[in-house]
């Protein structure tokens, strides 16, 4: 009898330090949030009210490069002077995603195609707009590019793997478990900061050198 009851407390025993084993290697820290040290000014600030903000794990190599502000300057001048030879320069290899609605159509392009997107006539559908619910149709030079240039031609600031917004009727996230930038405006007093509007660009390294792998777009929705 004494022999079974120790059988069954040691296999008991040999099993809880099973299980420990087996959970100790499913835990993982939990990155940090980004700091005000991720912050990059690249116009006059607002003095809208800080709303609520989505945050995803950051990467400081991401956050500190100089190089990643750079490549977003240089999206902005490829949408203000139309240069599609700038604008596949900056894409990665495996091509840049675009959704014109956070939760519309992603459309791929490769470097190549993105070298005559400015020029291109051919239309895609973006995907059904926000209250209307009606598709959005219309060439990237017609549909994205006008909203790249409006924001960039707005007093914005940047902010690394943060999805910055003023407010939204839906969860704001980032689809993509990758490093990204937000161009974030935050709207105006006159429209009640309702007119906020943020970019997102999605960043990876080729060769150490930052590259352009998703742009998203997010407004207030109704």
């Amino acid at each position: 009898m004494n022999t079974k009851i120790t059988s069954l407390v040691l296999i008991g025993a040999f099993l809880l330090t099973g299980c420990g084993l087996g959970g100790s290697a499913d835990l993982t820290p939990t990155p940090l949030a980004p700091n005000s040290l991720d912050f990059v000014s690249t116009g006059t600030p607002s003095l809208a009210p800080l709303p609520a903000v989505t945050a995803m794990p950051v990467t400081q190599a991401v956050c500190k490069d100089p190089a990643v502000v750079a490549l977003i300057d240089s999206l902005k001048t490829s949408m203000l002077t139309a240069d599609g030879a700038l604008l596949s320069s900056l894409i990665g290899p495996n091509g840049m995603e675009v959704r014109y609605f956070r939760n519309g159509t992603a459309i791929m392009y490769t470097p190549h195609q993105a070298s005559f997107l400015f020029e291109t006539t051919f239309e895609a559908n973006w995907g059904p707009e926000p209250g209307s619910g009606m598709d959005k149709t219309g060439s990237f030079h017609d549909v994205i590019v006008p909203d790249l240039v409006k924001i960039f031609n707005q007093p914005y600031t940047l902010h690394c793997n943060d999805v910055k917004h003023g407010g939204a009727t839906y969860e704001v996230t980032w689809p993509y478990q990758k490093d990204f930038y937000s161009i974030h405006f935050a709207g105006t007093e006159q429209y009640g900061y309702l007119d906020w509007h943020t970019w997102v660009v999605g960043v990876e390294y080729d060769n150490n050198k930052p590259l352009i792998y998703a742009l998203m777009n997010f407004f207030w929705e109704p």
